[in-house]
């Protein structure tokens, strides 16, 4: 069963963490949409690794310190965070924004704490030929049309959300602004970064996003020292939303596959 816990990573700082499961540890990073956009995700890997599901400070609710005010923060909290659980071969799996923080973590892990990621349609670097949709421009339904596959199937109406509900999708947005918002949803010097990331990192793309094309996501595995990129038929921005078995079967294969421990032969 999942349990619930706080972790407090600086005297001013708590992460709300959701664990489940057993076995290598696997880091779960939500993207915009809050953490009901990889729930389903981290259920289905807690059946085969522990999984540790943050909330980022800001969203749903919980504490953003004034001074946290972007993704290199949220990175080395995270980073942090493992290194005082002593933690080893982790994978690290990022939905959108959340694939952006794993990047940047990456970047920075001169521990070897990480070693693997999954960058699920990842924002976070820079595509001259490739611009990243500003979705603050767009109203709901344009939202709908540049993030899913099928977007009847999922646009919701915001005139007819709950009131407290529509209220904590507001606050998310603002969180997000503050920690992505200029430069829009990238950090300028990433791009170039990411060739020293030699960890097994496999990158997947709905074939109908619009928020990041998969060109974009071609760039960016391109850029990276071990980089795979596998396009998701049938699925936008949140492929293990609209396409979960398939988004899963490719990331539980990267799961093995990305493991240092997997790799020791028995007995050796």
């Amino acid at each position: 069963m999942p349990t619930d816990r706080t972790a407090l990573v600086y005297e001013d700082l708590s992460l709300t963490v959701t664990e489940a499961g057993a076995g290598r540890p696997v880091l779960i990073l939500h993207g915009g949409g809050g953490p009901a956009t990889v729930a389903g995700l981290a259920e289905h890997l807690a059946r085969t690794a522990h999984t540790i599901t943050p909330v980022h400070p800001g969203w749903d609710g919980t504490h953003r310190p004034d001074w946290l005010t972007g993704i290199d923060d949220l990175a080395l909290a995270y980073l942090h965070h493992l290194h005082d659980r002593r933690l080893e071969d982790v994978l690290v799996v990022g939905s959108s924004l959340g694939g952006w923080i794993a990047a940047e973590m990456a970047v920075r892990d001169t521990a070897g704490i990480i070693t693997g990621l999954v960058l699920i349609d990842a924002v976070g670097v820079h595509v001259g030929t490739e611009p990243i949709t500003d979705v603050s421009a767009l109203d709901a339904r344009g939202l709908a049309e540049h993030s899913w596959h099928d977007p009847d199937r999922h646009y919701l109406d915001p005139t007819r959300l709950p009131a407290g509900q529509l209220a904590v999708r507001q606050a998310n947005m603002a969180t997000m602004r503050t920690l992505a918002g200029d430069p829009y949803m990238h950090d300028p010097k990433l791009l170039r970064r990411l060739g020293r990331v030699t960890v097994p990192s496999l990158l997947l793309w709905g074939e109908s996003d619009r928020i990041v094309t998969p060109a974009y996501g071609t760039a960016y595995a391109d850029a990276l020292g071990n980089g795979r990129f596998e396009v998701v038929p049938e699925a936008g921005h949140l492929p293990q939303i609209e396409q979960p078995e398939a988004t899963f079967a490719l990331i539980d294969a990267h799961l093995r596959r990305s493991s240092t421990r997997a790799a020791i032969a028995p007995g050796g």
